[in-house]
């Protein structure tokens, strides 16, 4: 007992030491900058010159950190893995694969250490063809489940992608359930049948099993990718009331029956209804089975998800799908979803930030037909074994290189046109990202404890400063 104690003094110890060596850091002298300009001339580049703490204050605009007022732990930054992505992955020489994937999910030299992914249950609209894992009508017992259409290509790429991070924590979204469970016995549109929710709930439950039989852990489940889109191919409607009954009377029992640790997210889906999962929470009988709600930003403002958390501050929140469109504006993206996504999702609660997707082929393909999206751009674009990294990759690297999971969402005001958020590390380091929105280059200096540092960041460029 006495040698444990001594571990434990030993560690704690080293820990303060540790946060005492990065606040002196902080006051002495030394922050790192890594930017991206909208014109590209500088790509997640780190600067040369380090920047340094002072007295001196310049006169011009201030951002101060206070990391003694903290806010919620961050769970990672990534992308959805769908099918089409796994496939132009698996699909590379072996040699340029590694190295891509080394590059996107590990920090090391150019690596921007993607923390958090999504997955489709099943198929999605990225996906080369539509299919569930039981499509046999009337398999109420499920006794023909099955994964094996992933094991072509993305549990192989997932598997490779553990061997990097064994830690990354991975969401799973359904874009239906099987059609005969539906009510109009279709992949596109309907809603689940009643009479159908404790079947689909064991589907949710073979889902995890079969995965973690792969060594694959599903740290979160939402119970809906869209449920208020039925265009889409595949999807299902499920209004909040339908939501709400499916949890409570069969997804949480039938997950707490099976002693599954699996998060249930709710909604998933718009800014512009955060209603729908709050009147969820309202009901006392599905309350408890709830880790927190999921949205997205194609309608709305991301100030929704503080609306949510307002009413129930005890329940999380994600950002779990934005896309990049194919015939955007790089610049325009880069700058529009870092303030809107990197800085203002955090800003308003969520514990991560996901895109949608993580890698393309030049024809933006595979999509389903029938309302597949067609126009969806990757982080990164395959061909062959050319790489293009596209916006929504230094969307999230200038994040996910520096802010582990475990990190906390600490204070920063926010000059005009100077949107940021800071955080804290694990290993006490200060991580501020700031997106100048002003229509000319901006000087501004960055304050902690009193101490400031005078930095000039571009038109609409996005700069992390490290300290």
């Amino acid at each position: 007992m006495k040698a444990n104690r001594n571990i434990v003094i030993y560690t704690l110890a080293l820990l303060l030491a540790g946060t005492t060596a990065y606040g002196q850091a902080g006051k002495k002298g030394k922050m790192e900058a890594w930017i991206s300009n909208p014109d590209r001339s500088a790509l997640l580049q780190k600067q040369k010159n380090s920047l340094s703490f002072t007295n001196t204050d310049n006169g011009t605009p201030v951002i101060d950190v206070d990391a003694a007022k903290q806010f919620q732990s961050i769970d990672g930054f990534g992308f959805t893995l769908t099918g089409g992505s796994a496939t132009h992955i698996n699909q590379m020489p072996a040699a340029a694969q590694d190295a891509l994937l080394k590059e996107l999910f590990l920090t090391a030299g150019n690596g921007i250490g993607i923390s958090y992914i999504r997955l489709s249950i099943a198929a999605s609209d990225l996906s080369a063809e539509v299919f569930t894992y039981d499509d046999v009508a009337g398999d109420t017992a499920l006794a023909h489940f099955s994964i094996d259409k992933e094991k072509v290509d993305l549990i192989p790429v997932l598997k490779k992608i553990l061997k990097l991070n064994p830690r990354i924590k991975i969401l799973g979204s359904p874009w239906t359930a099987p059609a005969w469970m539906k009510t109009n016995n279709s992949f596109i549109g309907g809603s689940l049948k009643p009479e159908y929710y404790h079947a689909y709930a064991n589907y949710f439950v073979k889902y995890i099993h079969a995965m973690k039989q792969e060594g694959i852990t599903i740290d979160a489940i939402t119970i809906q990718n869209e449920p208020l889109h039925g265009g889409n191919n595949p999807s299902m409607v499920m209004q909040w009331q339908e939501q709400a009954a499916f949890v409570k009377e069969a997804l949480g029992p039938v997950f707490k029956q099976a002693g599954l640790k699996t998060k249930i997210i709710l909604y998933d889906h718009n800014c512009d209804k955060p209603e729908y999962p709050m009147n969820i929470l309202a009901d006392k009988d599905a309350y408890p089975y709830i880790d927190g709600s999921a949205f997205h930003l194609y309608g709305g403002k991301i100030s929704a998800m503080s609306t949510v958390h307002d009413a129930y501050p005890e329940k999380h929140l994600y950002f779990t799908e934005q896309w990049s469109d194919g015939k955007g504006s790089f610049s325009r993206e880069l700058t529009g979803n870092t303030t809107r996504l990197t800085i203002g999702a955090i800003r308003n609660w969520s514990r991560n930030v996901l895109q949608w997707n993580l890698t393309s082929n030049p024809s933006l393909t595979p999509h389903t037909d029938k309302g597949g999206c067609g126009q969806c751009l990757g982080g990164v674009t395959i061909d062959g074994t050319n790489i293009t990294r596209n916006s929504s990759y230094y969307v999230l690297g200038h994040a996910s290189k520096f802010v582990a999971p475990g990190s906390v969402r600490i204070a920063s005001n926010e000059p005009e046109k100077l949107d940021n958020v800071a955080f804290r590390t694990p290993e006490g380091k200060k991580v501020l990202v700031v997106v100048n929105n002003n229509p000319a280059e901006q000087q501004f200096q960055i304050r902690e404890n009193g101490k400031l540092v005078a930095v000039t960041l571009g038109s609409h460029s996005v700069g992390t400063y490290v300290w």
